[in-house]
């Protein structure tokens, strides 16, 4: 490797871990104040927490590092800039390609270690983190239940009046599970305990009464007291076992094993779309003949049937689009290393700024134009509006054609932006307002 070539590489590789740092560290704040109350509530030990903040990790590094590229770009390309070590360069017959070409080389490379990255780190550390999540949420199943309002679990209605230490006071149940009138039960205090491994609740309830009605003979009233009463709320959905729950959601799955759900739901559609056509032939010809009464009825099933086959076709679209939308982002993503590369250096030599806040200032205004395009067209996406690929590559091919766009422009030498210049007489505007 050339001289220039590890200079170039150096200039770079200490902002970029600055900028990685500075930038996990603000994200990793954001999800700290988001955790604080569950801590607090949950009285959680220091290893859950230290486990939730490092299975976090991932998913910030995902948007982080891209992120960090484009803002060590700015600040060494700018620094070389203003120090006019770019003049010499081209002096010495480098033009700014030459310049650009191992930082480009080593952006694609990490794009495509982001690439494994987001298909084989990532979707693992966020399914464990999913499992500490529920495991926490229900470490203490009594502070689930928020005092003074209505707490639903399922088939369950629980008011609680306030609550003291582990204890609920002025308690109040509404069992809707077997009857079609609610099995209402009032205690003075109980507890809950989480069992089955979160799949279940335990109610133990002291000094209370139940009332209920028997479907049968709706006028009868049944009324009983009793000193302590269990109460089992079964099955409450988190399908959670030993090890956690099995179900893995889109952000926990690779692209292959997302790729393989939509190739079995398009198979699927297949067959829901040859299901249609046979009952549009059959409505075909029910229409011929609505004179019978019997033949309108059959008519009619049929328009049922195939509003029923059309909405499925509609909920297995949704579907796959969703998955598809996951499998380009998570390579658009991994990309826009590539891309804030093309993008920052030329920004970082225009503007000639080798200030941090500067540079931090530029890198977040493009950053969020760039996430805010991603979410937007993840959003059509979904509903159909526009294709999975053009909703999650969209934005890396606008921000491609504007990099390119700049660094041609940077070669010309063309009329550069002092955005120090820019600032003083913004602040200046200010003060005469």
């Amino acid at each position: 490797m050339k001289i220039f070539e590890k200079y170039i590489l150096k200039e770079n590789f200490k902002p970029f871990i600055l900028s990685l740092m500075v930038t996990t560290f603000v994200m990793l704040l954001d999800k700290i104040i988001d955790l604080l109350n569950l801590i607090i509530e949950k009285h959680l030990g220091i290893f859950t927490i230290a486990k939730i903040f490092g299975l976090s990790l991932p998913f910030i590094f995902a948007l982080t590092v891209p992120m960090a590229i484009l803002l060590a770009s700015i600040i060494s390309f700018g620094r070389l800039s203003v120090d006019n070590e770019l003049t010499a360069f081209k002096s010495c017959g480098l033009n700014i390609y030459t310049l650009m070409k191992p930082t480009v080389i080593t952006a694609l490379l990490l794009s495509f270690f982001m690439v494994y990255f987001n298909n084989e780190i990532l979707p693992d550390t966020n399914h464990i983190l999913k499992n500490t999540m529920i495991r926490a949420h229900y470490r203490k199943p009594i502070t689930s239940i928020v005092p003074g309002s209505f707490n639903k679990l399922k088939n369950f209605t629980i008011y609680a009046k306030r609550r003291k230490e582990n204890k609920l006071l002025g308690i109040m149940i509404y069992n809707r599970e077997s009857t079609k009138f609610p099995q209402t039960i009032t205690a003075k205090e109980g507890k809950v305990l989480l069992s089955d491994g979160g799949n279940s609740l335990k109610a133990i309830l002291y000094d209370g009464q139940l009332h209920e009605r028997d479907p049968k003979k709706p006028d009868k009233y049944k009324f009983s007291k009793f000193k302590k009463f269990t109460l089992n709320l079964p099955d409450l959905g988190y399908k959670m076992n030993s090890k956690g729950s099995d179900y893995r959601g889109d952000r926990e799955l690779s692209s292959k094993a997302m790729q393989k759900i939509v190739d079995r739901k398009s198979k699927r559609r297949s067959n829901v779309e040859e299901d249609l056509q046979k009952i549009k032939r059959e409505i075909e010809l029910a229409q011929k003949d609505t004179v019978h009464y019997i033949k309108r009825k059959e008519l009619k099933n049929l328009q049922n049937k195939w509003r029923m086959k059309k909405d499925k076709i509609k909920a297995i679209d949704h579907d796959i689009r969703k998955y598809q939308v996951e499998i380009h982002k998570k390579y658009a993503i991994a990309f826009a290393c590539l891309i804030f590369v093309l993008i920052g250096a030329p920004i970082g030599m225009m503007t000639k700024t080798s200030g941090v806040g500067m540079a931090f200032s530029v890198s977040s205004i493009i950053f969020l134009i760039y996430y805010g395009t991603l979410t937007l067209g993840e959003e059509l996406a979904d509903k159909g509006a526009v294709s999975p690929f053009i909703a999650m590559w969209i934005s890396n091919i606008i921000f491609g054609i504007v990099g390119i766009y700049l660094i041609v422009i940077s070669v010309k030498e063309m009329k550069v932006v002092d955005l120090n210049k820019f600032k003083t007489k913004f602040l200046k505007w200010i003060k005469i307002k």
